[in-house]
């Protein structure tokens, strides 16, 4: 039998003992029919298909629950009052903080003249001073900021080209 065939043949009784087994196990029931799916492809890939699918389907969808129910009792979600209260510590918050890093980064780096060394200064860590900034470029304190100004200028326009624009319609005219 080939694996659509057996998916078919197979797919009313997984989908059956996944919403019977999936409330006792504390999750939903396509998450519980999915893992069940997935063991049975990596069972193709190895011994093959099993001899008795109805029993193997059983088998493995309480398998699967039981996998839940073990997982579920050792993890436990992070109490209130140890999350972030401004959620700027996040995992996810983070990983967005260092794209938007990198990203400014490379466009900072496409800038023409001296901006990529004039904004890589003001960009760096440890927050340099004018006068620290200006003794590293070789330029004068005071042409820092007109300088910096037009390479803030340039930066804005090349990064709103990169924007797409919004389609025509909604409330734009």
């Amino acid at each position: 039998m080939t694996l659509l065939a057996l998916v078919r043949a197979l797919h009313p009784l997984v989908r059956a003992e996944a919403t019977a087994e999936a409330p006792a196990a504390g999750m939903e029931a396509a998450d519980l029919e999915q893992s069940v799916w997935l063991r049975l492809l990596e069972r193709r890939s190895g011994p093959g298909q099993p001899a008795d699918p109805a029993r193997w389907v059983r088998a493995a969808v309480r398998a699967e629950a039981r996998t839940a129910r073990r997982r579920a009792r050792r993890e436990h979600p992070c109490p209130p009052d140890e999350l972030p209260a401004d959620g700027a510590a996040r995992p996810e918050r983070i990983a967005e903080r260092a794209d938007e890093r990198r990203a400014l980064r490379a466009a900072v780096g496409r800038l023409p003249g001296n901006c990529p060394r004039l904004l890589g200064a003001m960009l760096a860590a440890h927050d340099p001073t004018y006068r620290e900034i200006a003794g590293e470029l070789g330029i004068s304190q005071g042409s820092l900021g007109p300088t910096r100004s037009r390479c803030l200028g340039c930066l804005r326009r090349m990064l709103a080209a990169e924007v797409v624009a919004p389609d025509a319609g909604g409330m734009e005219r």
